[in-house]
């Protein structure tokens, strides 16, 4: 696995593979089921100078993931904008 490129001072680029082992998902999951739907083209990932190369912004998908883990664990969202806690 190559080391990770630092983009400024709060961002690292990630490759697909990359990204697959810190988040234990398949590269082919990755690109084919999150990308574009849970992963957003300019907030989660980045294509440089126009190319096919993706590269994943590693601090936007740890914060993402977080953020929905925590909605998630704070119960069942109801439709007036509560909860259902078991």
């Amino acid at each position: 696995m190559q080391v990770p490129i630092a983009a400024g001072p709060h961002q690292t680029y990630l490759t697909t593979d990359e990204l697959s082992a810190l988040i234990k998902y398949d590269s082919r999951t990755i690109r084919d089921r999150l990308k574009d739907s849970v992963l957003i083209e300019g907030r989660h990932y980045i294509r440089p100078f126009g190319g096919r190369k993706t590269l994943y912004i590693w601090e936007h998908i740890q914060e993402d993931m977080a953020r929905h883990s925590q909605v998630m664990s704070s119960g069942i969202p109801m439709t007036n904008g509560g909860a259902l806690r078991g």
